[in-house]
């Protein structure tokens, strides 16, 4: 049987639907879960049903909340039955009693116990290069920003969703037993688990670790996840977990699907972030040191706080020559759901603050950012403060390129003339008259991503990083590749790298998943399935077009990769060998950083006198993404990025209140339709470098600080927060013209 496409179209005979009763209160402790009789055949499950650990994971959230209660919307309790009509209004006479607590709701608040040491910290990191006091003390000025950026929602084409059910050793269809296997019997069924997941091996340990098997007694059977942008990392393996437990317990199969607004109240998003960035500049206006403060909010908690906070505070020292910096990041629990990574892992956010201080300070020195930031780098073959990469970021070319595709100089200097002729006294008449007129701006911001997570053993993977893909080919000239992401398919690239290596007609590549395999490369994200399978792909091929005229068919080829290790990124970032922060001891895996993506970003836009909303003109990316395979695929997929990362810095909005997703937020949310995308020009420079590099999350990484940029010429005031509001721009911009410099 062919799998359907998304897991709320799988139907199994005797299949039990499932709904979750969930916490009324952001922050106490259950009481009880009071229910009607139920019929028979309907079941109501506690945290006292889960037989195994209550517990997703060492740093993960409860299966089902058993005693203390820490976001409005955690699972307490699962209710299953054959009707969901029938569930729906059993669910609406459930109640959950709770001893209601004192919540902290705001990344502020929480900033500010930690700081006083009151707890609530999920992770911690410092950065410390050079001597950034003695630089503050010799400054001949310093420049001070606050940069914001808050939640975004992922909006995939399916809310998360799962299915279980039993199936017997080897069999790879969805079937019903009719009994539960107990305490991971060696004969008899073994539990399947179909779910949308960019992580199968983290489904399959989570069940597993649930309900005390042994993962062997766990098969999991990944669907298409879609485009995702990191929204199915780890909260699938939640919602398979509660599917595993209702099929465990009643010995049937159980499917559990989120609504569109459960999935949007509770699933994880974009976290937000708060960056306080200082900068202590030279008699020439150059970066002599910086003290940076990061805050991230990782709500009531789950897998990748260190991760999200480390990637977080390397972005926010962007690409410019910080000898002397002092970096302290935070990663918070409050009492929202669980945040999580989106497209770039928090990078992003961090990126996002560094290229807009760097504007604030260029504006403030009157210098164009554009050539404020060349004068600035960092040294070739590193990121800062000093990490050696393999392939130097292209920074220069690349403001150059976007520059020469944007015609950003006469631009800029265009609209900053019509910027200062408004605020000048002499020109005031005639700034009343034009007050009818548009107002345009233009801005321009540099990025970069990796191909890789710095700490795949905190996520719980397997074999601390390694990966691997294995290539088979048959008598009759077919070549199947074996990868654990291929669940999620997009084989296409690898097809393309068979048939030019090997001359194997795309039809005759197959590509099959193996979750279960010693191939197992932790969760698919980052642009890994172009970059680092891609190029095993093809070392693998390479193998066997070595031996396939002297070895019998079938030939079959393993390549294996496993994590880099440096000195200075592990001083800077190890952790100790249990993998809890913060200290010393395990290295990084520094590898997906070694060859990074880099791209440069111009927004123009346009605020119209009426509604005084930013209508964007046209954007340009220039991008050094090593070797592109499908270059009209790539440029569709930056393209699409571009316009989500606008939507992040001005449209999308979602806020929480009393510990919930706004009454408003679900009804009210707004993405940029296909009519709503604007002109998006892409260039990928050429260089020397024949390995690919990620670029699917570039964008993220340059476009919103090249948009708030453009906002802020056009406005004439300095925005520091996405995502903007239309608010903001009718407020008098005067304070904002000054604000963030001391001279």
């Amino acid at each position: 049987m062919e799998a359907p496409r998304f897991v709320s179209d799988l139907y199994l005979p005797r299949m039990l639907h499932a709904i979750t009763i969930r916490s009324p209160v952001a922050r106490g402790r259950l009481a009880r879960v009071e229910s009607p009789a139920l019929p028979e055949g309907r079941y109501l499950l506690a945290a006292g049903d889960v037989p195994g650990e209550n517990s997703l994971g060492d740093w993960g959230p409860p299966i089902l909340a058993g005693g203390e209660l820490s976001y409005v919307g955690e699972p307490v309790a699962l209710l299953l039955g054959p009707d969901m009509g029938e569930l729906e209004r059993l669910a609406a006479l459930c109640a959950v009693v709770a001893e209601e607590g004192e919540p902290v709701l705001s990344l502020r608040e929480a900033a500010a116990r930690a700081r006083a040491g009151g707890g609530g910290a999920a992770a911690e990191r410092e950065i410390v290069a050079g001597d950034p006091d003695a630089a503050f003390a010799s400054a001949a000025s310093v420049v001070r920003g606050e940069y914001e950026t808050g939640v975004q929602e992922h909006w995939y084409p399916e809310p998360c969703c799962a299915a279980a059910w039993f199936e017997l050793p080897g069999e790879g269809e969805p079937g019903d037993s009719g009994g539960a296997p107990r305490g991971g019997e060696a004969r008899g069924p073994r539990l399947a688990v179909g779910a949308a997941t960019q992580w199968p091996s983290h489904v399959r340990q989570s069940v597993a670790r649930a309900l005390g098997v042994g993962d062997a007694g766990v098969a999991v059977r990944p669907f298409a996840a879609g485009p995702h942008l990191d929204g199915k990392f780890w909260y699938p393996s939640l919602v398979a977990c509660h599917a595993a437990l209702g099929a465990w317990v009643t010995g049937r199969p159980v499917r559990l699907a989120l609504s569109r607004r459960e999935d949007f109240s509770f699933s994880p998003k974009r976290f937000a972030a708060s960056v306080s960035v200082a900068s202590a500049l030279d008699e020439k206006g150059d970066l002599a040191g910086a003290e940076i403060e990061v805050a991230i909010n990782v709500g009531a908690g789950g897998p990748g706080a260190q991760e999200m906070l480390d990637q977080a505070c390397l972005g926010s020292l962007g690409l410019y020559a910080a000898k002397n910096v002092r970096v302290r990041g935070l990663a918070l629990r409050t009492n929202i759901p669980p945040q999580g990574p989106f497209a770039g892992f928090g990078l992003a956010q961090g990126l996002f603050a560094a290229e807009r201080h760097a504007s604030l300070v260029a504006d403030g020195l009157g210098r164009d950012p554009a050539q404020w930031r060349r004068d600035n780098l960092a040294r070739a073959g590193s990121l800062p403060p000093g990490l050696p990469i393999r392939d130097e970021v292209p920074a220069a070319r690349l403001l150059d390129a976007a520059a020469g595709m944007s015609d950003y100089a006469r631009k800029r200097a265009a609209y900053e003339l019509l910027r200062r002729r408004r605020g000048e006294p002499a020109h005031q008449d005639d700034a009343a008259r034009a007050c009818g007129e548009a107002l345009r701006g233009i801005g321009i911001a540099l990025g970069y991503q990796a191909g890789g997570l710095l700490h795949p053993s905190l996520h719980g993977a397997a074999d601390g990083g390694g990966y691997g893909v294995e290539l088979i080919l048959e008598k009759d000239g077919s070549l199947e590749i074996k990868a654990g992401m291929a669940g999620a398919g997009r084989g296409a690239v690898w097809a393309d790298i068979a048939e030019a290596i090997l001359g194997v007609e795309a039809g005759s590549v197959r590509v099959s998943s193996a979750p279960e395999s010693s191939l197992e490369p932790g969760p698919e994200t980052m642009s890994r399935k172009t970059t680092a399978l891609a190029d095993l792909v093809e070392q693998a091929c390479l193998a066997i077009r070595g031996l396939r005229f002297r070895d019998p068919l079938p030939i079959s080829v393993n390549e294996t990769a496993g994590p880099a290790e440096d000195p200075e990124w592990g001083r800077l970032f190890s952790l100790p060998a249990g993998g809890a922060p913060p200290g010393g001891g395990r290295g990084p895996d520094c590898s997906g950083f070694l060859r990074p993506g880099s791209a440069a970003a111009v927004v123009e836009v346009e605020i119209s006198p009426s509604d005084r909303v930013p209508r964007v003109r046209g954007a340009w990316l220039a991008v050094d993404g090593g070797r592109i395979f499908r270059e009209g695929e790539a440029r569709a997929s930056l393209k699409l990025a571009a316009a989500q990362a606008l939507g992040w810095a001005f449209r999308e909005r979602v806020e929480y209140s009393a510990g919930g997703a706004c009454g408003g937020c679900f009804e009210g949310f707004d993405i940029p339709g296909s009519a709503d995308v604007p002109p998006v020009s892409v260039g990928f420079l050429d260089g020397p470098s024949r390995e690919p590099k990620g670029i699917g999350d570039l964008p993220f990484a340059c476009v919103p600080a090249a948009y708030l940029q453009a906002v802020s010429q056009a406005a004439d005031r300095r925005f520091a927060s996405l995502p903007l509001r239309s608010g903001d721009l009718w407020r008098d911009g005067a304070a904002g013209r000054q604000e963030g410099q001391e001279r």
